[in-house]
């Protein structure tokens, strides 16, 4: 059969590749639609163009996915994280991304963990560079402002709560560079007692240890010491301990003072011209920084470093002269502070007398006078000149006294020779013996008696008198004492005495609270005794 022309098939120019071949259910010469190559949750499908990608002999079964053995193969090489798209010149869509699987949530929780960590790290860095802002300040100074309420209650409440805590490590620094004096030690409110070691490039006469209260000053001068000091020995030294007198204001005197002051009994009044500083720490310890006024005498305004608690770390300020001063607190340093003899030994606790204990002092008179008279030594610190050193006998015979007395100021010498109410005394050559010569001399008989004068005078005319009658008034056992490797009891008598006694009632030193503050003792050895009007000795056991 022929064919019509119509329905010839028109031939292609022959251009060496054959016609695709058409899909079903698709017409010869309709417009072939793009193909959309799958991507990811959300992606946009990308249109593709028409033609490409196909190779010669495909039918009509649907493309094979991209996920092939290959692919998948190739896709386990990043362990779980997705390619990167890459693209061959031809459009290959097994290599192009498409039909890569949607991203898993793995994926996206870590993505989202970066993101934030991303965005902390840059709020830090923001908050690290920008300055520190707290209202009312201005740049890094923090602005100072009144204090509060319970700040001027911490204030006030201080010198209670130094008292309460009885005792404190204290280092001071008076002064600066090259005039610096550096005190090491204790303070104790309760007794009250300061005991320091004094160095420093600027102590000078006061490098050695200082042991004071709040009426008497006592320094053992050490030229020897170390500059730099450091705790004093929790027992002091026995010997060469002077009086000091304690100049107002400024040196030894005004930090004691100073110390001493920061104790009190009752709560002062809260401060209501004092200022808020800042926060800081002590020694790991929360303060905050106050100025305020205090009782104790020098600066009106210090700089105090107070706890929670109302506890004292630091203070700075002036003394009274005007130098700088900074005292620091250790709170935990609280030893039981040991007070030379003459502030008093160390301390007991007083009680009422037992019946023995009482029976001893009653029977002292009478022990006295049959003892008949005993050696005595007197180391009395009674002045800054007046460091008295004296030696010689005593009579509950006659009864009188017999000393010679040097005044290790000033090098005077002198004899004394005491009866009950009066007092004779001459002078001695500065080069005569440290003993008193025997007999007494005629020219001590012969002096003029005046009544007891000075603490020395006193104390003997109560030593005399101890033979005449017993101790009247209340006494309490002070403590237990050991003087010369013999156990004794310490009596505290009415009027400022006091009496060490051994079991046996004898007696072993009398001591005399003198006006300067400090006790005054007359050591006693049982033996020689003075005669009376130029007797040499007699001896009682």
């Amino acid at each position: 059969m022929g064919t019509s022309p119509e329905r010839r098939p028109r031939r292609e120019p022959d251009t060496g590749t054959p016609p695709p071949a058409d899909e079903p259910g698709r017409q010869r010469g309709a417009s072939r639609p793009h193909r959309l190559s799958a991507r990811g949750d959300g992606d946009q499908a990308v249109p593709r163009e028409p033609g490409r990608g196909h190779r010669r002999g495909r039918t009509s079964t649907p493309t094979r996915p991209a996920t092939v053995a290959g692919r998948r193969r190739r896709a386990g090489l990043f362990d779980g994280r997705r390619p990167p798209l890459t693209t061959r010149p031809d459009g290959d869509p097994e290599l192009d991304g498409a039909g890569d699987p949607p991203d898993g949530p793995d994926r996206r929780r870590i993505a989202l963990a970066a993101l934030v960590a991303a965005a902390a790290l840059s709020a830090a860095t923001l908050v690290a560079a920008l300055p520190s802002w707290v209202p009312g300040r201005t740049g890094d100074a923090p602005a100072t402002r009144a204090l509060t309420a319970a700040e001027a209650d911490r204030v006030a409440a201080l010198r209670v709560t130094n008292l309460r805590d009885v005792r404190a490590g204290v280092r001071v620094t008076v002064g600066a560079d090259g005039a610096r004096t550096e005190l090491v030690g204790w303070v104790d409110w309760a007794r009250p007692l300061v005991y320091l070691d004094v160095g420093g490039p600027g102590a000078g006469d006061d490098r050695g240890l200082v042991q004071a209260t709040a009426s008497a000053l006592l320094v053992r001068p050490d030229p020897g010491a170390l500059p730099t000091p450091a705790r004093p020995p929790l027992v002091p030294p026995a010997d060469r301990w002077r009086m000091r007198s304690p100049a107002g204001g400024h040196g030894l005197g005004a930090v004691r003072d100073l110390l001493i002051g920061l104790g009190a009994d009752r709560v002062d009044p809260p401060a209501t011209d004092g200022r808020w500083l800042r926060g800081d720490q002590v020694g790991g310890v929360a303060v905050d920084v106050l100025q305020a006024p205090l009782a104790p005498p020098g600066d009106p305004l210090p700089t105090l470093w107070v706890d929670a608690d109302a506890r004292l770390h630091r203070l700075t300020g002036r003394l009274a002269d005007g130098t700088p001063v900074t005292v620091d607190l250790t709170r935990a340093d609280r030893p039981t502070l040991h007070p030379v003899d003459a502030l008093g030994g160390r301390p007991g606790q007083p009680r009422a007398l037992t019946d023995d204990e009482a029976a001893r002092l009653a029977a002292l008179p009478a022990r006295l006078r049959a003892l008949g008279g005993a050696t005595v030594t007197v180391a009395a610190p009674l002045g800054p000149s007046a460091n008295l050193r004296a030696t010689g006998t005593v009579n509950w015979t006659s009864p009188s006294a017999y000393l010679a007395v040097i005044e290790e100021g000033s090098g005077r010498r002198t004899l004394r020779w005491a009866r009950p109410g009066r007092v004779a005394e001459v002078q001695r050559s500065p080069d005569g013996p440290a003993t008193p010569p025997a007999p007494v001399p005629a020219a001590l008989l012969a002096a003029p008696a005046r009544p007891p004068g000075d603490d020395l005078d006193r104390l003997l005319d109560a030593a005399l008198r101890a033979a005449r009658h017993a101790p009247g008034g209340t006494a309490v056992r002070i403590r237990e004492d050991r003087l010369d490797d013999r156990a004794v009891d310490v009596f505290e008598l009415p009027g400022g005495r006091r009496l060490w006694l051994d079991r046996g009632g004898l007696p072993h030193r009398m001591e005399l609270r003198a006006g300067s503050g400090v006790w005054i003792g007359l050591d006693l050895t049982p033996g020689r005794a003075a005669g009376s009007g130029g007797s040499s000795a007699s001896t009682a056991r």
